[in-house]
């Protein structure tokens, strides 16, 4: 069973990133498995911020096989920017980076189209990242989409003019993609037609025969799972471990671990429920202390105290083995924090120097991350104390 799965606990952007990249050295392949150019990960090298939004978060590690999965959906412009950037930086990803040929494509009439449904929700929107997500897993479902392997075929234009001809149906002309985007999106499918698009379940299943070890990483957070989140606000692809195996073409058993990610607060952008929100003073201060900006659409998180409750219920969901517990710096320069138990009774926290966790973890962080592992019956293997890189310390076995 050599699959580990990386996922959020909370509503997405909990440091998934960081903790892949620093994972994927010991692994043959890091794979993503759902979502789309509405991810964001955020990864630090040598002192520099990277966002990833679509290319998986072990592209830095040399050895590291990437996959883009089945249940991924591509911006191709958005692809295009991110392996320049790569270029850019030096990055040796061409023989690395395998895309699934049945990944779905998102057009530009994709993007439009969620405008003008958000916008038609009025005060009732969901907060969509407006990138094209839920219309282009409409068109999944419907049997309608247009899928990676599509720019393989010697008509691949005619079968992406249909589909852009079919959306512009249902479009006003003043919504119509100026001429400028249409040709930065067939210029973003020519480079993708030149990349190595393939079966890649078939050597995900021959690595799993073989025993070789697979990352999945999660995209988004439990809580904006489309079954079992803050339904309507929640995103349009399943981001429970199950859907790992789904979205890779993998079988059930393959799963060995889930590690599960978490913030010692909690945010979430857009709308919907959030149980334990602050505001005032209180909410801005974690938004400043945390950055708390989103890395796909830079908007403002909402920010609150974290919520033991809704982690132990993702934890069951998700078959948690094992936890990541990031942004204890960010708690650790308040006076004073709270954290909703189990048990729904309000546990208060001292803050202390988040420098003295540099190198270890300090006595108050160990008391904290006992409660947590109390609290929520479940180990925590790994805490992260700064956003660089290297500023995460193994605290329980995760072998």
């Amino acid at each position: 069973m050599p699959l580990d799965v990386v996922l959020g606990l909370q509503w997405g952007d909990e440091g998934k990133g960081k903790l892949v990249d620093r994972l994927s050295a010991a692994y043959r392949c890091v794979a993503r498995f759902q979502g789309g150019p509405n991810a964001g990960h955020t990864l630090y090298r040598n002192g520099v911020r990277h966002v990833l939004h679509q290319i998986p978060s072990g592209i830095f590690h040399e050895e590291v096989i990437c996959v883009i999965g089945n249940g991924v959906i591509i911006d191709p412009i958005t692809f295009y920017t991110e392996i320049t950037a790569l270029d850019g930086l030096g990055v040796a990803w061409r023989d690395r980076l395998w895309l699934s040929d049945k990944a779905h494509l998102i057009l530009p009439t994709h993007r439009l189209l969620d405008r003008l449904s958000e916008d038609a929700k009025g005060e009732a929107r969901i907060g969509s990242t407006l990138r094209g997500i839920g219309p282009a897993y409409v068109d999944k479902y419907a049997r309608e989409g247009l899928r990676l392997g599509d720019l393989l075929a010697a008509d691949y234009r005619h079968r992406i003019e249909s589909g852009l001809q079919r959306h512009l149906d249902h479009l006003p002309s003043e919504l119509h993609p100026p001429a400028e985007d249409l040709e930065a999106f067939w210029a973003a499918c020519q480079c993708l037609s030149q990349l190595d698009i393939r079966p890649v379940e078939e050597a995900l299943l021959d690595w799993h025969d073989a025993g070789a070890d697979i990352l999945a990483e999660g995209a988004q957070g439990t809580r904006l799972d489309i079954d079992f989140g803050d339904y309507p606000f929640v995103t349009s692809s399943h981001t429970l471990s199950a859907s790992a195996c789904l979205g890779l073409g993998l079988p059930p058993q393959a799963i060995r671990r889930v590690l599960g990610v978490f913030k010692a607060y909690a945010t979430r952008v857009g709308n919907g429920p959030f149980p334990t929100e602050l505001h005032g003073e209180q909410a801005d201060r974690l938004q400043r202390l945390g950055h708390e900006f989103g890395s796909t659409t830079g908007r403002p998180r909402r920010c609150g105290w974290l919520d033991l409750p809704l982690l132990r219920q993702a934890i069951r969901l998700n078959g948690v083995t094992h936890l990541a517990l990031t942004k204890v710096d960010v708690i650790a320069q308040l006076p004073e924090f709270q954290t909703l138990g189990v048990d729904g009774q309000w546990h208060r926290f001292g803050g202390w120097n988040p420098e003295n966790d540099r190198e270890q973890l300090s006595e108050p962080a160990c008391r904290f991350v006992d409660f947590l592992r109390l609290q929520l019956g479940c180990p925590v293997a790994w805490v992260s104390v700064s956003p660089e890189r290297d500023a995460v310390h193994s605290v329980a076995d995760w072998a």
